[in-house]
């Protein structure tokens, strides 16, 4: 063999070699199996669902989980079921606490969570859960059908900078409504333009307003009992009308300012324009990398007089639903990253870097060990307010349609605010065209 030959085969020997290996780099790949995880996080809480992502797919090589922010609650819900009919819906879906009972009902759209963790053999257990939002999630034959995730509760934050220029005691929260709307007036005296203001109306002031006054939002358990298609609202009652109606008379006199729907309002409060606010306890991420002053959280505001009040605030963020159509090995993928987002140490990290809820009493245990409470005071209170004895009155809101009842609270009360209509009848409004929605579910639930 001459040495041009030999090392002609030598190439093709190298040419070879090289192409096998770029074969098994290609198997070793496929071999790698995608989850693709749907959402609606923004800003510091988008970082934070990325670097989950970004650590699990790190802690193992079988999986990679490929976050991708699908818009608003509403518009991924959307996006979500056009592509569950295409066969293109994604493994997991982020889904917001007022579309469980809309995900319930979608008959053939989803696989329980625990099912997905039984089938793979994953360690799960709800009982470890705070039980107010394990329950949330539960289906009344005790089969948990969403993984909790970013489960929040309505709080409230001041500004305390404000308070003190306005002279208001800085180290201590109006505990009562008496008490806000009169550090309202104090603030708007002082000069301050925007002395509170409001987020997720409907989900902070009919909502937890109602479980925090132990008051009846629907019937049928508020639409969680067995027959919880048949609920129907029932927020025009003297202690609502009374709330929305001190509200509106705030508004009138420049003393609450309302700012848009959703959370919307959360930007003027980071950026220190308004001096009180009721959000989820969520929005302490953005508050704690963002705002320029001292700032305090604290419980929400109730009416001293009623009867049984305070009692326990509702749920709110989201759960993760897992999407129907997938193989075995996929919804393996699923479920070993819901055991990772389960384990402790990262519900304790989530929990401390955003002010969602720890999800489970360890958590909980781990981070009051830990010494953040103390650290950073006011941490506490969206737990405090969630793992205290729930009624029949304040364990939650689930009603079908009910991403299309919000939209109807915003508009009316957007008529309060403007001074275009009353309170009672604004939330006779709600209830009637609510009622009318809730009608068409249970139609449609039955079908």
């Amino acid at each position: 063999m001459s040495v041009v030959h030999q090392r002609g085969v030598f190439t093709q020997f190298k040419q070879l070699a090289l192409a096998a290996s770029l074969l098994a780099t290609g198997l070793a790949a496929q071999a790698q199996t995608e989850i693709q995880w749907w959402h609606s996080m923004t800003a510091v809480n988008n970082e934070w669902v990325n670097d989950l992502a970004r650590d699990f797919n790190a802690s193992q090589k079988d999986y990679k989980v490929v976050p991708t922010f699908k818009g608003s609650y509403d518009e991924s819900m959307t996006a979500a079921i056009a592509a569950f009919r295409s066969g293109n819906a994604p493994h997991i879906l982020q889904v917001f606490e007022v579309g469980t009972a809309t995900m319930m009902a979608s008959k053939g759209a989803t696989v329980p969570v625990a099912k997905v963790m039984k089938d793979a053999g994953a360690d799960f257990n709800p009982a470890g859960y705070i039980p107010a939002v394990a329950a949330y999630y539960t289906a009344p034959d005790g089969q948990m059908l969403s993984f909790p995730f970013n489960s929040s509760t309505t709080i409230f934050y001041y500004n305390k900078d404000a308070f003190k220029k306005a002279g208001l005691n800085a180290d201590k929260a109006p505990a009562t409504w008496p008490e806000v709307f009169e550090a309202a007036k104090k603030l708007k005296a002082s000069g301050h333009s925007c002395p509170m203001t409001l987020a997720w109306n409907g989900w902070t002031q009919l909502e937890s307003f109602s479980a925090w006054h132990n008051v009846e939002f629907a019937t049928e358990r508020n639409g969680l009992s067995a027959n919880g298609y048949k609920a129907r609202m029932k927020i025009n009652s003297p202690l609502h009308v009374r709330h929305i109606d001190n509200l509106a008379q705030a508004a009138k006199a420049g003393e609450y300012v309302y700012k848009g729907r959703n959370s919307a309002a959360q930007a003027s409060f980071t950026a220190g324009e308004c001096a009180m606010i009721q959000t989820s306890s969520g929005y302490y991420g953005d508050v704690a990398k963002n705002a320029k002053f001292n700032y305090g959280l604290a419980p929400m505001p109730y009416y001293p007089d009623v009867k049984g009040a305070p009692q326990n605030t509702v749920i709110g963020g989201a759960s993760l639903w897992v999407m129907s159509g997938k193989k075995a090995p996929e919804y393996k993928g699923v479920a070993k990253f819901f055991e990772f987002l389960s384990q402790t140490k990262v519900q304790a990290a989530s929990h401390q870097r955003t002010g969602y809820l720890p999800i489970t009493m360890a958590a909980f245990e781990l981070t009051d060990k830990s010494g953040f409470y103390q650290k950073n005071p006011g941490t506490d209170v969206a737990v405090n307010q969630m793992i205290r004895k729930v009624t029949d009155n304040s364990r939650g809101i689930r009603l079908g349609n009910y991403v299309q009842i919000r939209t109807i609270e915003d508009e009316e009360l957007e008529q309060v605010w403007s001074g275009k209509k009353t309170a009672k009848e604004a939330l006779d409004a709600i209830v009637s065209r609510g009622n009318e929605l809730l009608a068409r579910f249970e139609k449609s639930y039955k079908k």
